[in-house]
């Protein structure tokens, strides 16, 4: 369980005011002393994440977050914290304190409903209160899921875990396929992976070893390569591979060494596929044809890491979007959880693959730029297009 992906993890935030006794749900949630309990309202700062299997949903992270009802200028700065963690949540528990449901609370739920983010009211501390004909009016009203609990006591924690188990998204009760309905037990698959100055020291990056460990699961046999090993790979092998799995970096050179007819795709594009809407992100990679002189792109990564001299988001991709448009743009970059709110003023984003991201965050991220009007695509895509292979690439996903 704690070795699950970040990305894979279904994110559980807890909101509500101070004092609404978040701290103390979460402990009673994962049954162990975690989060700082006190009756000084504000206690939690920064958002703070606990790790929890939660059967049958699977690797949980709950994040326990500021009021938000914070006050002064660094209160505005706590709340902005707890917008940025909601964002890329799964689903949401709206806790309710003692005081009963606030017109805080209310407009924090219509929030919530604007990005579409499953969520529960928890009426809290049921052992000082209990909630209102009012407060239960207002929910059925507005069909909002609730449960009552006292996490002093321990009660209602059961119940609260099978409604997060219920509100869960669908797509995430049920397991999720990288590649398993393109490989059939005993096929070939070949793998390129180029060690250049962005590669790790002494392993491989997270959707290599993705790839390669769900093609072990459908019994497929698996070999990995460095694209300058193409040829020999394939004149070794007694017959050709099923599929070949690039990194995008080098998706022509390896389009050239792969004969046509061997199936050939990329990470990225399975990444696309697998945690965002390969549809429009195809649509956002035609849209590069239309870039102008001036226009405003956006490179968006969700991991922060040391750029180098070869870096694909800050150096490659910006070299080749301006070979390929021969336009003068201007490049502005994102990096980790820190996605502009102000998304109009781009012409296009261009996304890295979201290894680091779930699937509901990736997908709020096109959202949001489908909202705003803005055409998105991810790295895998866009470098097969401005390399001249996109469709090649996609074929095997058809």
């Amino acid at each position: 369980m704690a070795k699950a992906p970040r990305g894979e993890r279904l994110i559980l935030t807890l909101t509500g005011k101070r004092n609404a006794g978040k701290s103390s749900l979460i402990n009673a949630l994962i049954d162990q002393d975690v989060a700082i309990v006190s009756s000084t309202a504000g206690t939690t700062t920064d958002p703070v994440a606990k790790s929890y299997e939660l059967l049958p949903l699977g690797p949980v992270t709950f994040y326990d977050t500021a009021g938000i009802d914070d006050a002064g200028e660094l209160g505005e700065k706590r709340i902005a914290k707890t917008r940025k963690i909601l964002f890329r949540s799964d689903l949401v528990l709206v806790v309710i304190g003692e005081k009963g449901i606030t017109q805080y609370d209310k407009d924090f739920i219509e929030d919530i409903k604007q990005y579409r983010i499953p969520f529960v009211v928890v009426f809290n501390k049921q052992d000082l209160r209990k909630v209102s004909a009012a407060e239960l009016q207002y929910c059925r009203e507005n069909k909002l899921k609730y449960v009552e609990v006292s996490a002093l006591q321990r009660q209602g924690i059961a119940e609260l875990k099978e409604q997060i188990i219920a509100l869960a998204p669908e797509v995430l009760k049920h397991e999720k396929v990288l590649i398993g309905d393109l490989v059939q037990p005993g096929d070939l698959v070949l793998l390129i992976a180029p060690i250049d100055l962005a590669a790790p020291k002494g392993r491989l990056i997270l959707p290599q070893v993705q790839v390669l460990r769900e093609i072990l699961d459908n019994d497929g046999l698996g070999m990995i390569v460095k694209e300058r090993e193409i040829a020999e790979a394939l004149q070794r092998l007694q017959r050709q591979p099923d599929l070949v799995i690039t990194d995008s970096q080098v998706v022509l050179k390896v389009s050239g060494d792969v004969p046509e007819e061997i199936p050939l795709t990329t990470f990225s594009i399975l990444f696309a596929r697998y945690k965002g809407d390969l549809d429009k992100l195809v649509a956002g990679a035609r849209a590069l044809d239309k870039l102008q002189d001036g226009d405003k792109v956006l490179i968006a990564e969700s991991c922060s890491h040391n750029v180098n001299c070869d870096d694909i988001g800050r150096v490659k991709i910006p070299r080749w979007l301006t070979q390929y448009t021969g336009k003068k743009l201007d490049f502005e970059f994102a990096v980790g959880h820190d996605f502009p709110e102000d998304l109009e003023k781009y012409q296009v984003i261009l996304h890295c693959g979201a290894c680091m991201l779930n699937q509901q965050a990736m997908g709020r991220r096109i959202l949001e730029a489908e909202r705003r009007g803005v055409p998105i695509t991810n790295y895998g895509v866009a470098i097969s297009k401005l390399q001249g292979v996109m469709e090649r690439c996609l074929e095997p996903l058809e």
